[in-house]
């Protein structure tokens, strides 16, 4: 069974994730034609035959600028990539998301109680 496949990268002044080996592991090569879309803070982009957005011929993967302002990405964020390959999408987890998700966790060990 494969599971996640992770990683965490910088976002460039032109939204370009530089991290090849997550696009690899989902096998999207240069041409790939990708729906990305952004919900609820996150970011997720899955193949798909009439997708705007595709992977470079140096095989990265753009984050349209839309996209990016409903997420708040500037360049130099990091982002959690989380790849799927059975499902072949990847999700994209900005850093502020993650603050989000893992606050209540982080709460709990700072107070000392049982997660």
């Amino acid at each position: 069974m494969t599971g996640t496949v992770y990683a965490l990268s910088a976002v460039d002044k032109s939204g370009r994730i530089a991290d090849r080996s997550i696009v690899r592991t989902l096998g999207w090569a240069p041409g790939t034609r990708l729906d990305i879309r952004a919900q609820a803070g996150l970011i997720a982009a899955r193949p798909t035959a009439d997708g705007v957005q595709s992977i470079d011929d140096r095989g990265h993967l753009h984050l349209p600028l839309a996209v990016r302002r409903w997420c708040h990405l500037t360049a130099g964020d990091r982002v959690l990539l989380a790849a799927d390959p059975a499902s072949g999408v990847l999700v994209a987890h900005p850093l502020a998301a993650l603050d989000q998700l893992l606050a209540d966790a982080h709460a709990a060990v700072a107070g000392g109680e049982a997660a």
